[in-house]
């Protein structure tokens, strides 16, 4: 399986998602803040980010677009998990790179397709 790096503050919804996402086979890594995960993204290369959007100091779309604008970590998909259901701010999670955009609280099943779908694109969606 892959390499994810989770980047949420609420301790409650990383121990959530992480167990998962080791359950599902992957290999976890954990940031609990935006400049914290960058540096771990850049230093260790994870296939994939889960990017919650607020968080304290630099939020998450800040994060996103540091991690997009980098050549070096531009082609790892993130998935932008909020508390925010509006188009709006699907659009603005689009806008500074997330591939994926799942709202809390998580829906595990469509989290691991999501997932799927991203690390494997030419599989398509199951």
């Amino acid at each position: 399986m892959a390499a994810i790096l989770v980047i949420e503050d609420n301790a409650l919804n990383m121990k959530l998602v992480r167990d998962v996402l080791i359950m599902s086979g992957h290999t976890v890594m954990c940031a609990e803040d935006a400049e914290e995960g960058v540096e771990l993204a850049r230093r260790e290369m994870p296939a994939l980010i889960l990017m919650d959007l607020q968080l304290p100091g630099m939020n998450g779309l800040e994060a996103t677009s540091a991690l997009k604008s980098n050549p070096e970590t531009a082609h790892i998909p993130i998935i932008a998990l909020t508390a925010f259901a509006r188009d709006e701010d699907r659009l603005r999670a689009q806008e500074a790179g997330c591939e994926g955009y799942m709202t809390k609280p998580i829906r595990y099943r469509e989290l691991l397709v999501e997932i799927e779908v991203l690390l494997n694109p030419k599989g398509g969606r199951p």
